[in-house]
């Protein structure tokens, strides 16, 4: 047993997950600028992420510890708390939001070592890199999509 649960995201979960991608970000990416306030993010969960994706949450017992956002084929957030790292949640998250998709894409930034390893070892392919003039922190980035097999192969 992983020791966490899965489920869709509901509305009431805005501040936990908003609270919990602020989080993340200023542990794991501490190089990003920190461009929002606490509001500001709440609002753009809020009026901007939950009217328009689906969102998953992980939870061990009633503590978050993960989430996954995605739009159409693309994967918008995945983030989990450092505690939990390697332990599965992000390939638990990543393949809940995979199960009704053939293809996803995704950006990440190319500073972010562990989350191209992590994508990567779950049949991402780069497309591209930039240099980060097209995103709001100005951090250079990269294109990573995954396809099913039968999409990717042409079958």
């Amino acid at each position: 047993m992983p020791g966490f649960a899965l489920r869709r995201a509901a509305l009431a979960d805005v501040p936990t997950i908003a609270d919990l991608n602020r989080r993340v970000r200023q542990t794991c990416l501490p190089y990003l600028p920190d461009l929002h306030t606490p509001d500001e993010d709440l609002a753009f969960f809020r009026g901007t992420v939950f009217p328009t994706s689906e969102v998953w949450l992980a939870e061990a017992g009633t503590q978050p510890i993960g989430f996954a956002a995605a739009r159409q084929d693309w994967l918008e957030h995945l983030y989990v708390d450092p505690a939990w790292h390697g332990r599965g949640v992000g390939s638990a998250l990543l393949s809940s939001v995979r199960d009704n998709r053939a293809e996803l894409n995704l950006w990440t930034f190319q500073e972010n070592a562990q989350a191209r390893r992590f994508y990567e070892h779950h049949g991402f392919d780069l497309v591209t890199v930039t240099d980060g003039s097209g995103n709001e922190e100005q951090c250079p980035d990269a294109h990573y999509r995954w396809a099913r097999p039968e999409i990717r192969h042409g079958s």
